[in-house]
């Protein structure tokens, strides 16, 4: 499902609500969240590699010899934000084994809510490639922002985003800065608390993910 706000996809797919629902819950224990954080993003993965480049190659069947469509170029690049997108990188290599990892270390100042960088690890011809930038909350928009800036610097092509869940004050945040960047989100909530997390949202997810909450 394509929302009105350009350059946004809100996946809307009756598996992917419930899983988000149960993503939701508080009670959910933290190996069944982060295996319903990598389900999720294998089925919003989908929509959010659609405009990977491909080429028609010939390939032997059991019957016949056919054109078929295969991926082009160089392998794209999967960023994640530290630490709650490792669980998405690892679901998009399932489907892309042979995609090139990044990694970027941001943490959100308690007092600013602004992203701290403390590690930077990315393919050294990442500008050459298509990149999935990939962290599992689109809230303040700070972190996104933040590493959208640095593979802009890089030279990096407009990279696609892929969140679990967002809002339109980090929506809103990443296309003022970036207008041009694709996000992909598997649901939109209705905003932010005066603490900057996401309502009704799941709370801190790497805290869920890694069971430090």
């Amino acid at each position: 499902m394509t929302t009105e706000i350009p350059q946004l996809t809100v996946v809307d797919h009756p598996l992917v609500g419930h899983k988000i629902t149960m993503l939701r819950n508080v009670a959910t224990s933290s190996e069944s969240f982060r295996s319903l954080c990598t389900e999720i993003t294998l089925l919003t993965a989908y929509e959010a590699l659609r405009h990977l480049p491909v080429e028609q190659v010939e390939v032997e069947t059991p019957i016949t010899t056919t054109q078929s469509p295969m991926l082009s170029g160089p392998a794209p690049a999967v960023v994640g934000i530290l630490r709650a997108g490792l669980v998405m990188v690892e679901a998009i290599l399932t489907l892309i084994p042979h995609a090139r990892v990044g990694h970027l270390g941001l943490f959100r100042d308690p007092d600013t809510h602004r992203p701290v960088e403390y590690y930077r690890k990315l393919p050294a011809d990442i500008a050459d490639r298509e990149v999935l930038l990939v962290d599992p909350m689109l809230a303040t928009g700070g972190s996104a922002v933040h590493a959208l800036d640095i593979l802009s610097e890089l030279g990096c092509r407009p990279a696609r985003l892929l969140s679990i869940i967002g809002c339109p004050e980090g929506v809103g945040a990443v296309h003022t800065a970036h207008p041009e960047v694709t996000i992909t989100l598997a649901a939109l909530d209705q905003g932010l608390n005066e603490h900057a997390y996401i309502v009704p949202g799941l709370g801190d997810a790497g805290d869920r993910i890694y069971g430090t909450r």
